[in-house]
């Protein structure tokens, strides 16, 4: 049944909540409600053996060692209630799609295809994410927004999908790259990067407020509140994003299309989600530069046998 969600519900996180806090971290927040993706499926396929060609594709450098100054199981831990909380929240606001919605299901569709690469040699990911239990839901939004949690958590909004009327392919390099960043962890890094800063290295601690690394916690809400993913993040979540598209079996030069659309649907004002992103003409060259490193991985790729179609144009969209 669809008739309690409404797409175009003006859902907005309740900002006392420490869920509403990710979301304004820029491309990176949160959701809930266990209707992921047919648990075992994604969850074999996420350790599947990968054929000798999938060692090809983009490369990336090494992960800063000051993301091990805070406890990935703890992030992993908060970042999970976080997205149940918002989930609830935008279910109190007849704002969560039900699995059986179309548009879940595409989404569902576009994620299987690309979580089984996830532990491709050249992305360097966190060995965690074998073990992770991903979801995707969507959100009634008109906010122009995607993200994917620490621990696999991904979220859509309406907004995105509607607005920018995303074809598949399209869709495939908006998650590719929300699920680079909780692949690079690049959430833990910036947190770590902060705690060497400040001397705080209890900041595990601070997360769930225990012991004494409790004084950290609004410390924290503010840290998710403000902070922003640095463009050289940015950057290496394009280049993933664009890997584990090519891999599922998406157009590489989608990536160069979607971010036309961005530009054209905000007048050349970046939206919340590109708040940090390269602007442009930079993130296009730079996308273009990378498309013949993924070239082979998509022309070897299995190719979707089912395509989806974008949700029918509201009228603010078709303006």
């Amino acid at each position: 049944m669809t008739a309690q969600f409404d797409p175009h519900a003006t859902y907005e996180p309740d900002p006392t909540t420490a869920a509403a806090l990710w979301h304004h971290a820029g491309c990176g927040c949160r959701l809930h409600a266990r209707r992921g993706f047919a648990g075992a499926v994604l969850g074999a396929g996420a350790t599947l053996a990968l054929p000798s060609w999938a060692r090809d594709g983009v490369q990336v450098d090494k992960q800063s060692t000051l993301a091990k100054l805070v406890p990935a199981d703890e992030i992993e831990s908060a970042a999970a209630q976080q997205y149940q909380q918002m989930l609830q929240q935008a279910a109190a606001q007849k704002a969560l799609a039900p699995p059986n919605h179309p548009q879940v299901i595409r989404l569902n569709a576009i994620a299987q295809r690309l979580i089984p690469f996830s532990n491709a040699p050249n992305l360097r990911s966190t060995s965690r994410a074998a073990n992770w239990k991903w979801e995707v839901n969507l959100i009634g939004s008109k906010q122009i927004n995607a993200f994917c949690m620490p621990g696999g958590k991904i979220a859509f909004y309406w907004g995105i999908l509607d607005t920018l009327q995303l074809t598949d392919d399209e869709v495939a390099q908006v998650m590719g790259h929300e699920i680079a960043h909780a692949l690079r962890e690049h959430a833990r890094e910036r947190m770590g990067k902060s705690a060497a800063t400040r001397g705080a290295i209890e900041i595990g601690a601070a997360l769930l407020g225990l012991g004494g690394g409790g004084r950290y916690l609004a410390d924290m809400g503010s840290q998710l509140l403000t902070m922003k993913f640095g463009r050289d993040d940015e950057s290496e979540a394009d280049k993933i994003g664009l890997d584990l598209a090519a891999r599922g079996g998406y157009l590489p030069t989608a990536g160069v299309t979607l971010w036309q659309k961005m530009g054209k649907a905000n007048k050349g004002a970046p939206p919340q989600w590109l708040s940090t992103h390269p602007a442009g003409t930079t993130r296009i060259k730079d996308l273009e530069a990378n498309i013949p490193a993924v070239q082979g991985l998509y022309a070897r790729a299995e190719k979707p046998k089912q395509r989806y179609a974008p949700p029918a144009p509201s009228a603010s969209a078709a303006g």
